[in-house]
């Protein structure tokens, strides 16, 4: 009988009633951290010299960690995965940008600035 009303239920219910569907946290965090994903790609606007590399260092290594960790548990959770990727995804981007305009000849010059000042 358990067999047959596993057939009878549709794509939506399975998903609903699955141990990383809407009724768990392993659906809902996950969502919610797509916020993160959001206010990083708004930050590619944003002018390098006001972005933080500890806090983009730090958002590239907890997302490399959490995207493992989405792998090794169980029930795999694909949610996780996909936005712990694409968290430590733009934070290298932006890492990246942040490293390149620091060894440019203006943050050079600034830094010398300030270390007079």
């Amino acid at each position: 009988m358990a067999a047959s009303s596993a057939v009878a239920q549709t794509a939506m219910q399975r998903f609903i009633n699955s141990p990383a569907g809407p009724k768990t946290i392993h659906f809902w965090a996950p969502l919610a951290k797509w916020g993160l994903v959001i206010a990083t790609i708004g930050d590619l606007e944003r002018p390098v010299e006001k972005l933080s590399l500890k806090q983009n260092a730090s958002l590239m290594v907890t997302g490399l960690l959490w995207s493992r960790y989405a792998m090794v548990i169980i029930p795999k959770n694909w949610s996780l995965f996909a936005v712990n990727a694409f968290v430590a995804g733009t934070a290298m981007v932006q890492t990246g940008r942040i490293l390149q305009y620091q060894q440019t000849d203006a943050y050079k010059q600034q830094e010398k600035q300030a270390v007079a000042a």
